[in-house]
């Protein structure tokens, strides 16, 4: 009888060659006899995902995401520094299981394992603005600057800001009133139904539609003045830039704003991915907005989303999203 460590250089020879069915019937025979082997875990976790393509990625089914996801879990109880592990698992709870409340614990659970790490928290602040939970991403953010956390990489301070400006224009946009989508009764479901035939509009057509434009014109204008010797041409493609970045950046309210209704139909959908529980009246589901929104949504949370829907059951008006210990 061969031993795990001979099962699972078979495995590695079948997935090489190709032959990706046996080797994952070998990583997960090589976990029943070793359960604690991280190793063919994080494979079985890894091929239980579509194989890497040259083109457009082939996201995963439903299945496919939760056997992955219980292999994960796996790889970091036996092994809990694996930091790539804990990440793949948060993408995966997130983005192809819609769970939100087990996503931030799955982040709690890693930061006990890295204290000092800023991606736990990063990670955590995204998906509290998603659920409109702003004062627990101000608590967050303070965190992020705590003496003793690690230096940040160049990709994790481009992500820190990323979610800071997600924060900002987020609270912005509602600081006068915060969605609640599992009140029935919350003002904005009235407006939301007054728009559900409405399409967000694209930040592609936005700048297409309204920055380009006055920008041309902006750069007519400085041409005409400025644009008679080298130097001058020079300055007004500078300035070219400057007014295209600062009008990019300054209307970005605006065109969130103007998407506030579609933002809302993304946020009740994250209540039911995350609750398991309906809050969509049955006339905003399926409207134009609601078709519109779900067309960002991976296949999997589609499809669980579907599940949820057969199922039928209704939201409590007095849920609140189950947040980690603190």
């Amino acid at each position: 009888m061969k031993s795990a460590e001979e099962i699972w250089l078979d495995a590695l020879d079948s997935r090489e060659n190709g032959d990706f069915d046996n080797a994952m019937r070998l990583a997960k025979e090589v976990v029943e006899i070793d359960e604690g082997n991280t190793e063919a875990w994080m494979a079985v976790a890894m091929w239980s995902l579509p194989p890497p393509t040259k083109g457009k990625p082939v996201q995963p089914s439903l299945q496919q995401s939760a056997k992955s996801m219980t292999a994960l879990k796996k790889v970091v109880q036996y092994e809990p520094e694996n930091l790539e592990a804990w990440k793949i698992g948060g993408r995966i709870l997130l983005d192809h299981l819609g769970m939100l409340e087990d996503a931030l614990q799955w982040w709690e659970d890693c930061r006990v394992q890295f204290p000092k790490n800023v991606t736990p928290i990063i990670e955590q602040i995204a998906i509290l603005v998603r659920l409109g939970l702003y004062d627990e991403c101000a608590e967050r953010l303070v965190e992020l600057h705590d003496e003793g956390m690690d230096e940040t990489t160049k990709q994790q301070a481009m992500r820190m800001q990323g979610v800071k400006e997600m924060v900002d224009r987020a609270a912005k946009m509602e600081r006068e009133e915060i969605f609640r989508p599992q009140d029935p009764n919350h003002p904005r479901w009235e407006i939301i139904e007054k728009m559900r035939k409405v399409k967000p509009l694209s930040s592609t057509f936005w700048l297409v539609a309204f920055i380009a434009p006055v920008v041309f014109i902006f750069g007519s204008l400085a041409m005409t003045f400025l644009g008679g010797t080298m130097f001058g041409m020079i300055l007004v493609f500078l300035l070219i830039l400057a007014a295209f970045g600062i009008l990019t950046r300054l209307s970005m309210g605006l065109l969130q704003s103007r998407n506030r209704h579609a933002l809302d139909v993304d946020r009740a959908i994250d209540y039911e991915t995350s609750s398991g529980k309906l809050c969509i009246p049955e006339s905003i589901r399926g409207s134009v907005v609601y078709n519109s929104m779900l067309k960002n949504r991976t296949p999997a949370v589609t499809e669980r989303l579907e599940m949820i829907i057969d199922s039928g059951e209704k939201i409590n008006s007095k849920y609140q999203p189950n947040l980690p210990d603190w």
